[in-house]
C-alpha cells in the first residue's frame, strides 16, 4: 500500500479527469491514501465537501502557499481562525506554508507573516506543518527554529524535496521528515538523489504533487495520484531495497506523521 502524501485534486487538471477516474487508477497502481492540499485557507470548506467528506481515504491540510501570502483574505486570518478551521477531522495537517523567493508573487514580509502564523497554529493544535521551499533555506530553517522545530514543539515535512543537503539535514536534525516527487526520477536530478540515499528510511515520505511534476516515464502530462509508485520505485532502488518495503515503510512514516490521520482511516481501503 502507498499513500500519497501531497497532492492537489481540487485543481481544474485533476478535476477534469475526474475524482471517481483518479481515485480507481490510484488503487489500481496500490494508492490506497491520499492527502489533498489547500494553498488557500478559503478552499477548505470545498475540499472537503467535495473531498474529505466523501471518500474515506482522502484527507486535506489547509493553509496559505506563498505565493498567495498577499492576499488580503488571508492575511487578515488570525491564528485562531486557523486553529478553529482545523477542528474537522479529515483536516490533518497546516499548509503548505513556507517562503519562496524564486517569484514575486508576495512579498518576502507577507510570506514572513503568514508562514510565522501557520507555525504558530501548527504548534498550538499539534498538526504538522507541510514546508514548501524555494530558494529560500536559510530563512525558512531560521524560522522553523525559532517558531519551536528546534525544541520538538513543532513538528512537519519539507514537501517535494529539492532544496540543499543542508537544509535537508538541518530539518532531519530536529526531526522533521523528506517528502521525495517525480523529480527524484528526472535524468539531471542525481544530486537529489544522492541526498534521498542518505535520509533515513524512517523520515521519507513520497508524493506526486499532482497535477504537477509528473515522474518518468509520464514527465510532461499531467500528474495524478497512481504515478507516485514511480517515484517510490525510484526511492526503493536508490536504497537497495525492494518497492513493497519502501511502500511499507513510507506508510509507516505517513500516519507516524499524520497521526490524525489514523483516526478515520478505514483499513479496508
Amino acid at each position: 500500500m502507498i499513500i500519497d502524501s501531497h497532492c492537489h485534486l481540487t485543481y481544474p487538471d485533476v478535476v477534469e479527469k475526474g475524482i471517481d477516474k483518479v481515485l480507481s487508477d490510484a488503487r489500481a497502481n496500490n494508492v490506497r491514501g491520499i492527502l489533498s492540499i489547500c494553498c488557500r485557507i478559503s478552499e477548505e470548506e470545498g475540499a472537503l465537501k467535495s473531498l474529505a467528506d466523501t471518500h474515506d481515504n482522502i484527507w486535506i491540510s489547509i493553509g496559505t502557499h506563498p505565493h498567495s501570502a498577499g492576499d488580503a483574505d488571508e492575511l487578515a486570518l488570525s491564528k485562531d481562525q486557523i486553529i478553529a478551521a482545523c477542528d474537522h477531522p479529515k483536516v490533518i495537517a497546516i499548509g503548505e506554508t513556507g517562503l519562496d523567493y524564486h517569484y514575486d508573487f508576495a512579498s518576502k514580509e507577507d510570506q514572513f507573516t503568514t508562514f510565522r502564523k501557520q507555525c504558530a497554529a501548527a504548534r498550538e493544535t499539534g498538526l504538522p506543518v507541510i514546508i514548501h521551499a524555494r530558494e529560500a533555506d536559510e530563512d525558512i530553517i531560521r524560522i522553523l527554529k525559532e517558531e519551536g522545530a528546534e525544541t520538538g514543539d513543532l513538528k512537519g515535512v519539507l514537501h517535494c524535496f529539492s532544496s540543499s543537503r543542508w537544509m535537508a539535514e538541518e530539518a532531519l536534525d530536529f526531526g522533521f521528515y523528506v517528502s521525495l516527487s517525480g523529480i527524484l526520477t528526472f535524468n539531471k536530478a542525481e544530486e537529489l538523489r544522492d541526498i534521498a540515499k542518505d535520509v533515513p528510511l524512517n523520515r521519507l515520505l513520497v508524493e506526486t504533487d499532482a497535477p504537477y511534476l509528473a515522474p518518468m516515464p509520464y514527465r510532461g502530462k499531467t500528474n495524478q495520484p497512481a504515478y507516485v509508485k514511480h517515484t517510490l520505485e525510484k526511492l526503493a532502488d536508490i536504497h537497495g531495497i525492494l518497492p513493497e518495503k519502501m511502500a511499507q515503510q513510507t506508510t509507516e512514516n505517513f500516519f507516524n506523521l499524520f497521526t490524525k490521520a489514523t483516526e478515520t482511516w478505514v483499513q479496508d481501503q
